[in-house]
């Protein structure tokens, strides 16, 4: 099959699921109001509580939320062919993402701003609140701490990206103060943005930046993942419409850029798809498709990490209620935009079946590395664009969104150890810096006290988050749902999605605990173990709460006739 017609499928049903049914769920089932005092206005205080242009807030959550995620999984799920991956992503980000991301963004911003773990005591009760904050920490953990190896991994295979990834900090910095004091228009401040940030990437190839291999016995590994705290820390501090806000602005619109030519060189160049539509060939150890495509591919499909940023930091800025559709379902459809062109990448950038072959010898293989060659090959078959800058491209690309993951993670991981401190009356830790420290600790104690030297702990727990993260999704979806009975609202559009999540993750939790029993994995195993019966322990609370709450509501309605 020839990779325009995928494209054109998928970015078209893309398209008609924003326009006609994220419209549907943002009037209808959300009613969201243009005349709602939002906290960003209510709180206004020129740090988290910031009223900001839709626009540049889409930006923030849209980035915040990509990452790396949307790349890495869909890159290593074309392993079972091209059609299910392809499926996953546009019915997923139609029918699960855009209404889970723009409902986080309701849910919290119905209730100051509050993060979704703390709306859970209220919404749900206090037993699944102190479950959903262990989780939503597992998986903050896991994303820091995992996106921190993973940058530093591309700086050190590509140092042709290390002058872009940095020096769009600094341009960042600049445009910000530019559109918070309004000294120049969006659309200038746009155009002087992308034009800087793109004249980083061509002369990144000139000036490539490797760091020493050993610094006092410290890895370049190590040293990048150090350097990269050392940042997110400050960063997680300043002020959102200092760095966060135009750092992940300038990031969207420099990964539309990206997108337009890749999909334009698709266009140009009409690839084959010469990975099988269903791969009946897989390599020994492939686990099976149902249910671990579901796992996989979570950014790109639905990601409990979108309902953190939503509930976290989007919520804080949402200048307008009606502006959720936009920010929340939008964005998600620029993360499924990127996650189609990941598979185009993945499966049309090879030159035959056996060069693919190649790459997907095992399960795991492929993700960034196979976005990164087969894009480059992409875009210098259709738009003659030289292969080293291609690559730098798409490097950056994906370093910036998982740096701007970091930034928002470690901010997410810091309001966590505050809300904690307010549930558990620990004055200090309420406060922003000590929180820092404290989400900081956190991630390099897991990093180098579980991966030694190197600094790569994070990947030892890596295996979960697909599944962790979907239970997140789940808890997210169980919270909306809760408030859209309470409101006597339709709940099918979230129920379906929570249902489906809980059934797909505890299906895998299941096989992955098999596999480390196997394996005599006991670490894992145990962890594993945990979130197993955490999952089992929200879908009995999930049912409880529905069940209750329809008598409730049946009954209320008999005294009322």
């Amino acid at each position: 099959m020839n990779a325009i017609m995928l494209m054109l499928l998928g970015l078209g049903a893309m398209f008609l699921g924003y326009v006609f049914y994220s419209k549907y769920v943002a009037e209808k089932i959300y009613k969201l109001d243009p005349n709602f005092r939002t906290p960003a206005h209510e709180f206004e205080d020129g740090v988290d509580f910031v009223p900001t242009n839709k626009y540049v807030l889409w930006g923030h959550h849209f980035t915040s939320v990509a990452g790396a995620a949307p790349i890495i999984g869909p890159a290593i799920a074309v392993i079972w062919g091209w059609v299910p991956a392809f499926l996953w992503v546009i019915f997923g980000t139609i029918f699960f993402a855009g209404v889970h991301d723009a409902g986080a963004i309701w849910a919290s911003n119905r209730n100051k701003a509050r993060s979704i773990g703390a709306l859970t005591g209220d919404v749900v009760g206090k037993r699944s609140q102190s479950l959903f904050m262990i989780v939503i920490f597992l998986v903050l953990l896991m994303v820091n701490a995992v996106f921190a190896t993973a940058i530093s991994g591309l700086l050190i295979n590509f140092p042709s990206s290390v002058v872009p990834v940095w020096g769009a900090i600094f341009v960042a910095l600049i445009i910000g103060q530019f559109i918070f004091r309004k000294w120049m228009n969006l659309g200038t401040v746009s155009i002087i943005g992308v034009i800087a940030l793109y004249a980083l990437i061509y002369a990144g190839p000139a000036m490539p930046i490797s760091l020493p291999e050993t610094v006092f016995g410290i890895s370049d590994n190590a040293q990048w993942i150090l350097v990269l705290f050392f940042y997110a820390a400050i960063a997680s501090l300043l002020p959102v419409w200092m760095l966060l806000q135009p750092r992940d602005y300038i990031n969207g619109l420099q990964l539309f850029i990206g997108l337009i030519l890749v999909y334009g060189a698709v266009l140009l160049s009409g690839p084959e798809l010469v990975a099988p539509a269903f791969n009946t060939n897989t390599p020994e150890g492939t686990p099976s498709l149902v249910p671990l495509l579901f796992v996989t591919i979570a950014c790109g499909a639905i990601s409990g990490f979108h309902g953190l940023v939503a509930s976290g930091t989007t919520s804080k800025q949402l200048d307008k209620e009606t502006d959720a559709r936009f920010v929340g379902y939008f964005g998600a459809i620029g993360e499924g935009s990127l996650s189609l062109a990941t598979i185009i990448a993945a499966t049309a950038g090879f030159a035959t079946l056996a060069d693919w072959q190649a790459v997907y010898h095992s399960f795991g293989q492929g993700g960034v590395a196979a976005f990164v060659q087969g894009g480059a090959n992409i875009l210098q078959n259709g738009i003659g664009l030289d292969v080293d800058i291609a690559q730098t491209l798409l490097t950056v690309m994906a370093v910036l969104f998982a740096g701007t993951t970091m930034d928002t993670g470690l901010r997410l991981q810091r309001y966590i150890f505050q809300e904690w401190g307010n549930i558990y009356n620990i004055r200090w830790m309420e406060k922003a810096a000590p929180a820092t420290l404290l989400a900081v600790t956190s991630c390099l104690l897991l990093a180098f006290g579980a991966g030694g030297a190197d600094g790569s702990g994070g990947l030892l727990i890596w295996p979960l988050f697909g599944t962790t993260n979907q239970l997140l999704a789940g808890l997210t979806l169980l919270v909306i749902t809760t408030m859209l009975v309470k409101l006597g609202r339709p709940m099918y559009v979230t129920l379906l999605p929570l249902l489906f999540l809980l059934v797909m993750t505890i299906y895998a939790l299941l096989i992955q605990l098999m596999g480390f029993y196997q394996k005599s994995d006991w670490f894992l195993f145990s962890l594993d173990l945990v979130v197993l019966i955490a999952a089992i322990w929200i879908a009995l609370e999930a049912a409880s709460t529905l069940t209750r709450l329809r008598r409730e509501n049946k009954a209320n309605a008999v005294e009322e006739q």
